[in-house]
């Protein structure tokens, strides 16, 4: 790869919420876990958000218990709806725009492939060519995964030039997304377009109010709360665990980054975790039951599976070089929040201000770091 330049323009490395004030931000999969923790996010710093979203996912959602929707114009429609999609950026003259709609999840892209591909692929085609028609817009991040790289299993990150690829159609859809976005700037967003397009790429991301079927540590939670041992199907597998806040700091100080200094932003961004916190499986599981108590434990899933990776890291320097971003909260302090999240919620809390209160415990945790 080539050498990472600091550019004299790049951002300190912390959120900056007078940057966001009064903002008109557009983004997509709102609804979502990560679109709402965002949407949140960007309410409380006086943004003027809307949103394009399918209706949430999960029932219960962080969406619903957080009343995210009271904030903001939210607006139900689905990426793969071209004409409706276009119709509801234009509207919202937003001068950001930040796509994270998806199919998110590896296994139900083997029961869904089509679906998959026209809202990883196609859904992110549908979206940039929609702001070639919106004339404020200045700024556009994508949203895909770490899992878009060709995984060959390396014991090191992989970096922001590594080849895309994917085994699963989850993985191989969000590596075409960052082939698509590669293509529409270099045709339609460069040096001479008032547009400054990026994408981020993050690791598994975790955090409190995430109910998705087949993931970690929503699994977890069901189990520990049912009474009833957590069925692990590789403890073994590792994967860059971060606490969600941390790569939506990252999609952040990236937008920040367009606007300022388009030119060098305009690019693909790992956002990960330290080294130390890519953890297996097993790890993670032993710690959440600890934390839990009342004698939670896990069992091995020893069922047929499809394919999943077992090793896969992200190499994070050039965001800590080029943007000055690093990830602030150790995978410890992460499962003590989600603990702490959960326990509130099943206490009956107001969860609109408890993540209000988890927001601005971590924007201090954030500007220690940057200071």
């Amino acid at each position: 790869m080539a050498d990472v330049v600091i550019s004299p323009a790049a951002p300190i490395g912390a959120v900056d919420p007078a940057f966001w004030a009064g903002k008109r931000v557009f983004l997509t999969g709102h609804t979502g876990f990560k679109g709402s923790w965002l949407s949140l996010w960007l309410q409380r710093m006086g943004a003027e958000l809307t949103g394009f979203a399918l209706v949430p996912p999960t029932s219960p959602s962080l969406f619903e218990v957080a009343d995210v929707a009271d904030r903001m114009t939210s607006i139900v429609g689905d990426i793969r709806d071209q004409p409706a999609l276009e119709r509801a950026l234009v509207a919202a003259d937003p001068e950001i725009v930040i796509h994270m709609a998806a199919q998110p999840l590896v296994r139900a892209s083997y029961d869904d492939p089509i679906g998959t591909y026209a809202t990883n692929v196609m859904g992110t085609v549908h979206l940039l060519d929609a702001v070639r028609r919106a004339p404020a817009v200045r700024a556009v991040c994508v949203v895909t995964t770490d899992k878009c790289y060709e995984n060959r299993e390396w014991a090191w990150g992989y970096r922001e030039d590594e080849a895309m690829g994917g085994y699963d159609p989850y993985s191989n859809s969000k590596g075409c997304a960052e082939l698509v976005t590669s293509a529409y700037r270099r045709s339609f967003f460069g040096e001479s377009s008032p547009v400054a397009l990026a994408s981020g790429r993050a690791g598994n991301v975790i955090g409190g109010g995430d109910w998705a079927v087949d993931r970690l540590i929503p699994d977890i939670l069901r189990a520990v709360a049912d009474g009833q041992p957590v069925p692990i199907r590789n403890p073994l597998a590792i994967r860059p665990w971060q606490h969600v806040l941390e790569p939506l700091s990252g999609y952040l100080t990236l937008c920040q980054a367009l606007w300022h200094d388009p030119s060098h932003a305009a690019d693909a961004w790992n956002f990960g975790p330290r080294d130390d916190d890519a953890q297996p499986v097993q790890w993670i599981v032993e710690r959440m039951c600890t934390l839990w108590g009342d004698e939670a434990g896990w069992v091995r899933d020893e069922s047929i599976q499809p394919h999943e990776a077992n090793y896969l890291k992200l190499d994070i320097s050039k965001a800590r070089a080029g943007l000055r971003w690093q990830p602030r909260w150790s995978l410890g302090e992460a499962l003590d929040s989600i603990v702490g999240w959960h326990r509130a919620w099943l206490a009956g809390a107001d969860m609109y201000a408890y993540c209000n209160s988890e927001l601005e415990r971590f924007a201090g945790a954030h500007l220690a770091h940057a200071a």
